[in-house]
């Protein structure tokens, strides 16, 4: 973990900044270096079959010097077989370059609000890929798996323990499968109840206006119908408008805490304490836990259901395609309810248990994603329970610091402390010079810094959401900071410039409707 955002004011402004020269203030950049931006496109790599030459190859291979072979009938053969042809250093040199086009958070920084886009330390890529974490089979007996089960059992246990809530499924592969499996638990607890006291079914499930798209979405497919709750004052839930949409029907509450806005929502208990009143379920949706964990127990808070991202909170790789992994805390009175199996200690022996009559059923096939739970079990015992606090304290601190460097530049949807994110508008310059929220984001590109998330949550307008994590220092903060007011600078003086970005990328700016709706999947014949 690096050194996290300390001290007082706001960081030294650079006059210009530039990606193309390295911006990385960590390589060397002083603040108030002034450096003059490329305009010019990189060239668009071809294609391998671009490049293909007949006749050229990588590859000699000696003469044959055995009978030939005929394993498959004449009737399956293919009759041509058009690959690139192509030499080696063609070949190397092509797949090099285009890695080196997917921006990524080894590269530089990632500040994608509300996805916890933090770097992972290579120990925990290591340590998932030993032989006997990589290579072991789903199916391999019991018996002869006790390592890893045990290795299971235990992160079930730590994350029970950080979420206050003792029962724990891995299955779920990642956050929106997570919600999925907990509104099926609330279904299935509901149900139970109804079984017992033969009361009215139960059909709504209550969301935040500023609640992730896949809350409304989960409670759709579990057969919910959903039903938004207002913000109130300070950016938090609307306690009174709760209160007004609790009645019989109301199955649960699917909140995030923090919340989407980047603050803590200090009543929760007492937002619990109402939806319980109301004979109902509160499901807490852990994407923010990297400002929690190991600092405040959802269960403790009132939560009956808090989903984990290891692939976010837990340095499992995030992004660039690769598997997420979920898991899913409940209170002791709904661990039955859990899909099945779960890894349970049986004497000195672990096993899968099976037999569990009231399960939702599995919700993924074997145990879920296994080898990124090994990642997330080698962060927690890297860090232990004090590592963990300060982990969620610093991301907090980084934050904040972002907040008070640019709150003079960029307009703060809340002006109050946040907690690991913070949420800014550029509805001022939109209104005085027509770039957009998007004209920033896509502008940042050029200096060498993903995007943040912008235009969520919805209900703030030009909305750029920061999420700087814990694991960046100060200076690349204040890179950040350095970065954001030149491009707000440009939009007063050349708006254009900012319109047409990014200009250091391969193609410029895409027509995004477009691609979605008309979109190129195949080469052309």
């Amino acid at each position: 973990m690096s050194t996290a955002a300390a001290g007082g004011g706001a960081a030294p402004i650079a006059q210009a900044l530039t990606p193309e020269q390295g911006l990385a203030p960590e390589q060397g950049l002083a603040p108030d270096q002034g450096l003059v931006p490329d305009q010019g496109l990189v060239p668009e790599q071809p294609l391998l079959f671009e490049r293909s030459v007949t006749g050229r190859t990588g590859v000699q291979l000696p003469p044959l010097d055995v009978p030939r072979a005929e394993p498959l009938p004449q009737e399956l053969r293919r009759a041509a077989l058009p690959l690139p042809e192509l030499s080696e250093p063609e070949v190397v040199r092509h797949f090099t370059n285009t890695s080196r086009r997917n921006f990524s958070v080894d590269q530089g920084f990632y500040p994608l609000g509300s996805c916890t886009m933090k770097y992972n330390p290579k120990i925990n890529d290591r340590v998932a890929g030993l032989p006997g974490l990589a290579l072991i089979h789903p199916y391999q007996d019991e018996a002869g798996a006790q390592g890893m089960l045990r290795l299971l059992w235990e992160l079930q246990e730590w994350l029970g323990r950080i979420a206050g809530l003792p029962a724990v499924s891995l299955q779920p592969s990642a956050g929106a499968h997570g919600e999925l499996t907990g509104a099926l638990i609330i279904r299935a607890c509901h149900r139970a109840r109804q079984e017992r006291t033969a009361g009215a079914p139960r059909t709504t499930m209550l969301a935040p206006d500023s609640a992730h798209g896949t809350n409304p979405a989960t409670a759709a497919m579990a057969g919910y119908r959903a039903r938004t709750v207002p913000t109130g004052a300070g950016g938090v839930l609307d306690f009174a408008a709760l209160r007004d949409a609790l009645d019989d029907s109301v199955a649960g509450l699917m909140i995030t805490n923090p919340n989407t806005l980047g603050l803590f929502e200090e009543r929760i208990a007492d937002i619990c304490a109402a939806v319980h009143a109301a004979g109902g379920l509160v499901y807490v949706d852990g994407a923010n836990m990297n400002a929690m964990a190991g600092v405040a127990r959802p269960g403790d808070l009132g939560a009956d259901i808090l989903h984990f991202n290891l692939h976010k909170t837990f340095s499992v790789p995030h992004g660039g395609g690769g598997p997420g992994a979920g898991a899913l805390a409940v209170t002791p009175e709904l661990a039955r309810f859990l899909p099945a199996p779960v890894v349970v200690r049986a004497g000195g022996a672990f096993r899968h248990d099976y037999d569990r009559p009231e399960s939702i059923g599995r919700v993924r096939a074997f145990y879920g994603n296994v080898n990124n739970a090994v990642r997330g079990y080698a962060y927690l015992r890297s860090l232990g329970g004090g590592g963990l606090a300060a982990m969620s304290r610093l991301a907090v601190l980084n934050a904040n610091y972002l907040r008070a460097s640019l709150a003079d530049a960029l307009e703060v949807a809340w002006p109050r402390t946040c907690m690991h994110e913070v949420v800014f508008s550029a509805r001022r310059q939109a209104q005085a010079h027509g770039v957009r929220a998007l004209d920033v984001a896509k502008r940042l590109i050029d200096y060498g810094i993903h995007p943040p998330t912008i235009y969520f949550p919805l209900t703030v307008p030009e909305a750029l959401m920061v999420e700087p994590t814990e694991t960046e220092s100060k200076a690349t903060l204040d890179h950040f900071a350095a970065a954001v007011r030149a491009i707000l600078a440009e939009a007063a003086e050349t708006p254009e410039l900012v319109r047409g970005a990014p200009h250091s990328t391969p193609v410029g700016r895409l027509d995004e409707v477009a691609a979605a709706r008309r979109p190129l999947l195949a080469w052309p014949e």
